[in-house]
């Protein structure tokens, strides 16, 4: 059983070393690359050919339910909906011809109101907070209890910002991306009995296999998210290459293989997609930040069930930099 830890002994320092020691680990999926494809739009010269492609493979539902309306939290804060424009981005671990799936992977991306950079905000699915009308359990199992309105609802909740976009995708996506590349090469922290430590070439079946494997990993999840973080690295490195971006069939396959298996709420349109890509068009990879929503430790639920104890005082530090626009301060 995971030891407990108590919030109140970590100290803002403690935190503050924390984020930096932990910004870069965790859980990415495909998920990203949906919104990460919106800016290569931007910087490639097909823009209409590619949004062309994407209006043809996403599909559309009401991601957002009744969240969409909301101007305030459900404790009666006013939900701040001008300082930047925010996507939740939802990793589904369903596979080909499955329909229930939970929420394996949860990401907020927090464009700014310049367009000029993009933060990551990575929040583990065992994070242990609020959920409206469900009292505490784990963030994904707001998704369980009511699918992606209730998550939309509940990190806006914990964030104190209006999530204005949604979109989520699966496994299948994942290996098609990596494959439309040709592979990913990722650097390999920690070995297993599978994949050696050090530079590996990944097709997409082991791209799969290799960011799922976590129980021969020192550390679990975290080990895992450290090597899904990898996975992004690569697939990012590779996509924003002149070898893909001034490749008309390159980029139209990455595209393609993107959005295929890519599910966006009902106002996220071709039109809205291709203004916002416009905007980020100087976006590069040293833009792109990568943060993890604030945690103290882990602990046992009422249940017995692992959790990640989350960090009130931090969440607080995290919502601020949100609320105002000025996410660079939470990393300093």
């Amino acid at each position: 059983m995971l030891e407990e830890f108590d919030d109140d002994t970590t100290d803002e320092s403690t935190r503050r070393r924390s984020r930096r020691r932990m910004g870069w680990g965790r859980r990415l999926t495909v998920s990203v690359l949906a919104f990460l494809l919106l800016v290569v739009i931007g910087i490639g010269g097909y823009a209409w050919f590619l949004s062309s492609k994407v209006d043809r493979n996403l599909a559309r539902e009401n991601l957002l339910g009744d969240a969409r309306s909301q101007t305030e939290t459900t404790t009666g804060k006013k939900l701040v909906d001008d300082a930047g424009t925010n996507y939740l981005l939802i990793g589904s671990d369903a596979r080909p011809g499955e329909t229930a799936s939970r929420a394996d992977v949860i990401q907020l991306v927090h464009v700014d109101a310049d367009h000029d950079n993009v933060w990551i905000i990575h929040f583990p699915r065992d994070l242990y907070v609020p959920v409206p009308g469900h009292g505490e359990d784990k963030i994904n199992a707001a998704y369980a209890y009511g699918q992606s309105p209730l998550l939309v609802q509940t990190i806006q909740d914990l964030v104190g910002v209006k999530i204005n976009h949604v979109a989520k995708t699966d496994f299948e996506g994942f290996k098609q991306l990596t494959d439309s590349l040709g592979g990913v090469r990722v650097n390999n922290a920690q070995a297993s009995p599978k994949y050696a430590e050090g530079p590996l070439d990944l097709d997409g079946d082991q791209a799969l296999e290799y960011v799922r494997e976590r129980k021969t990993l020192a550390e679990g999840d975290i080990s895992r998210g450290q090597r899904q973080q990898a996975w992004l690295k690569g697939i990012m490195s590779e996509t924003l290459t002149p070898g893909v971006l001034l490749n008309p069939s390159k980029l139209g396959g990455v595209i393609d293989a993107g959005t295929q298996h890519t599910i966006v709420d009902e106002d996220l349109t071709t039109g809205t997609i291709r203004s916002e890509a416009i905007k980020l068009r100087g976006v590069r990879g040293s833009d792109i930040h990568f943060v993890t929503a604030p945690f103290s430790g882990y602990g046992t639920a009422p249940n017995g069930g692992s959790i990640d104890i989350l960090d009130e005082a931090g969440m607080a530090d995290l919502s601020d930099a949100l609320r105002t626009d000025h996410m660079e301060s939470y990393q300093e």
